[in-house]
C-alpha cells in the first residue's frame, strides 16, 4: 500500500510540474498559490462540511488541497525552495485540516451524532499530534519518516468515507473515521518508538 502511494504521489508531482512552470513564468508566488489552496479549503469546509453536503465538500476540497502539488512544482520550477516557504505550507497544512475536521465535527455534533463528532475531534488532534512529532524529532536532529497513516494518507481516507455518504453509502463516512482513528493511533506510536529507537542508538557505548 505504502508503495503504490509513494508512486502516486510521484507521477501527481510530475503532472503538475508543466503547471508551475508556467504559473513561475507569470510571475506567481508559490506562497500566494499555498495561503489561496488554503483559503479554499476553509471556505468549502465552514460552506459544505459544515452542513453535511459531503459530496460536492470532498471534491472541492481535493481540487483545493491539489494547489499543495502545485506550489511543490512550482518551487520546483523556479530551482528552489525557501525555509520561509516549507514553514508557511506546513502550517497551511494545519489550518486547512482543523477545518475540515473541525467543520465535519461541528455538522456531526449538531445532527445528533455525538460519538461520531467525538472519533473526528480524536482523528484531528492526533493528526496534529501525527505531525508534530515528526517536527520535533526533526528538530531534535532525528529522522521521522515512517508511519502507516501520514497526511496524503488520512486525507484519502476521509475522502473516501465523505464520497461514500454523499453517494447514499451512509455507514461509509462512520467506517472511515473509526480506521482512520485507529491509523492515526498506530502512527503516533510508530513513529515515538522510531525516535525513541535512534535516540537509544545514539547514546549506547
Amino acid at each position: 500500500m505504502a508503495k503504490i502511494l509513494t508512486t502516486f504521489k510521484n507521477g501527481t508531482r510530475a503532472a503538475f510540474d508543466p503547471v508551475g512552470r508556467v504559473l513561475i513564468r507569470a510571475g506567481i508566488s508559490p506562497d500566494a498559490v499555498t495561503v489561496f489552496g488554503t483559503v479554499g479549503v476553509v471556505a468549502v469546509s465552514v460552506i459544505f462540511a459544515g452542513r453535511g453536503q459531503l459530496l460536492i465538500a470532498t471534491l472541492a476540497i481535493t481540487a483545493f488541497a491539489l494547489l499543495d502539488v502545485v506550489d511543490g512544482a512550482m518551487a520546483r520550477a523556479r530551482g528552489h525552495s525557501t525555509k520561509f516557504g516549507g514553514v508557511l505550507d506546513s502550517t497551511m497544512d494545519r489550518v486547512a485540516d482543523g477545518a475540515v475536521f473541525g467543520a465535519l465535527a461541528w455538522w456531526l455534533g449538531s445532527t445528533g451524532q455525538g460519538v461520531l463528532a467525538g472519533v473526528t475531534i480524536f482523528c484531528l488532534v492526533g493528526g496534529q499530534v501525527v505531525s508534530y512529532v515528526k517536527a520535533r524529532a526533526e528538530g531534535a536532529g532525528l529522522r521521522c519518516d515512517v508511519g502507516i497513516a501520514e497526511r496524503l494518507e488520512r486525507l484519502a481516507l476521509l475522502g473516501v468515507g465523505g464520497l461514500l455518504h454523499g453517494a447514499g453509502v451512509t455507514w461509509g463516512l462512520g467506517a472511515a473515521l473509526w480506521l482512520l482513528a485507529v491509523l492515526t493511533l498506530i502512527t503516533i506510536v510508530q513513529r515515538l518508538l522510531f525516535v525513541r529507537e535512534q535516540d537509544r542508538t545514539a547514546v549506547a557505548p
